[in-house]
């Protein structure tokens, strides 16, 4: 289904489809250009899908462009998300010449794309070097980070600081997050689209499908965690906190679903981490869904009474502002990004351990009245901070300050 911006005036504030038309004025005819290292799997790649066609409805040329690599490529920058992350890594010479030579090979297919373009979107380390790579260029590039890299291991940080210190600024989740660059800085948190399928109101019918299709007892409670099978989203402490609170809380059931992006090669060993921890267990469900299960993650969370997202690291986690668009508490991990989202005691509740999270779900559990407030709030929040209109809005106004000489900056004094 073709969405317009238009649409967006019914779910958002209602001047927000004007502020973006106001701000796109100036950049109208801008050639712009997005690059990643997957076309499916994660939030990135979502969000992606939805800002290029808008940036065009609004009047400039935008593109989105995704790297090809091989298995070494992507071994090095699973390498540079977890140690960027904090995790002690190592970065052998042999995956380093070969995340080099990959942005070398890339550069040769996208370089006319990337020096013509007003402004180019580097999303995350996988496509840095292609600054440095591109020589002579016409245009601002903008180095967008989506990972907590508040504590990053420093090797990591070491090297691919030099591929981000050129550009023209940098772009992070959360200020916390910032490093010292030599240019300046934006926070502009991620966001969600209120209209995709995998967050527009499904039928009754359509959701009680989902729920024969996996087993799920209608008549007993679900709570559910929504996730890439990737050990910062922790899923096997998931299942461990979902154990705890059954000692109180024997009808609760669990799912654990989600997929595997691309360029992530830990997802399968991590995947069968999980189905060894749920082997014995009949009520908790681990569901491997493909990457355009949008529908079936939208009931399972509409299905759920309280969603998890519990993890370790995360720089920002769409599944919460998913969940909490559907009037769901979230129990989150605190850190990173889920910080901005969970209003403690309000939204949801924010946990550090299992057993936090266990005795948080079964005080939710317990309180129906409480679930449904929390959950009203939860809405309203997503609904004022983190939909797509207004991360659209703060991509614009990014793009005109530049071109004007104008800058944001965070200070890290």
């Amino acid at each position: 289904m073709s969405l317009s911006i238009e649409d967006y005036a019914r779910v958002a504030r209602p001047e927000a489809v004007e502020r973006l038309r106001q701000l796109a004025r100036p950049l109208t005819g801008a050639r712009v250009v997005h690059v990643n290292s997957t076309r499916e799997g994660g939030g990135v790649a979502e969000i992606l899908a939805k800002l290029v066609p808008f940036m065009n409805e609004l009047g400039m040329h935008a593109s989105w462009e995704v790297l090809v690599g091989e298995r070494a490529f992507y071994d090095c920058t699973k390498r540079f998300h977890n140690g960027l992350q904090g995790h002690v890594v190592e970065l052998p010479p042999a995956l380093l010449r070969a995340y080099e030579q990959t942005n070398r090979d890339n550069l040769d297919r996208l370089d006319t794309t990337l020096r013509e373009a007003d402004f180019v979107f580097i999303h995350d380390p996988q496509p840095a070097p292609l600054l440095r790579l591109c020589g002579e260029r016409r245009g601002r590039w903008f180095w967008r980070c989506h990972i907590d890299v508040s504590r990053p291991h420093r090797p990591v940080w070491k090297y691919l600081r030099p591929h981000v210190a050129d550009y023209d600024a940098s772009i992070f989740s959360l200020a916390d997050f910032a490093q010292p660059l030599p240019h300046p800085q934006f926070i502009v948190p991620p966001s969600i689209d209120p209209l995709t399928d995998k967050n527009r109101e499904l039928q009754d019918e359509e959701i009680r499908a989902v729920r024969a299709r996996f087993g799920i007892d209608p008549d007993r409670p679900l709570v559910a965690q929504i996730s890439r099978f990737d050990r910062f989203k922790d899923p096997v402490g998931v299942i461990r906190a979902w154990r705890l609170a059954r000692r109180f809380l024997p009808d609760v059931q669990l799912v654990l679903a989600g997929g595997g992006a691309s360029d992530d090669p830990e997802g399968a060993q991590v995947l069968a981490d999980v189905q060894e921890a749920a082997a014995a267990e009949a009520d908790c469900h681990v569901l491997l869904l493909p990457a355009d299960a949008h529908r079936t993650i939208n009931a399972l969370q509409r299905t759920a009474a309280v969603v998890l997202q519990k993890s370790l690291r995360e720089g920002f986690g769409l599944t919460v502002a998913e969940a909490m668009w559907k009037g769901r508490p979230v129990i989150g991990g605190n850190t990173g990004g889920i910080r901005l989202q969970i209003v403690n005691h309000h939204t949801g509740f924010l946990v550090d351990t299992p057993e936090g999270a266990a005795l948080r779900l079964r005080y939710l559990m317990d309180r129906e009245d409480l679930r449904h407030e929390m959950g009203e709030k939860a809405r309203r929040f997503v609904r004022d901070h983190f939909l797509i209109t207004r991360h659209l809005a703060e991509y614009l106004a990014m793009m005109v300050a530049l071109r004007r000489g104008m800058s944001s900056r965070v200070s890290l004094s």
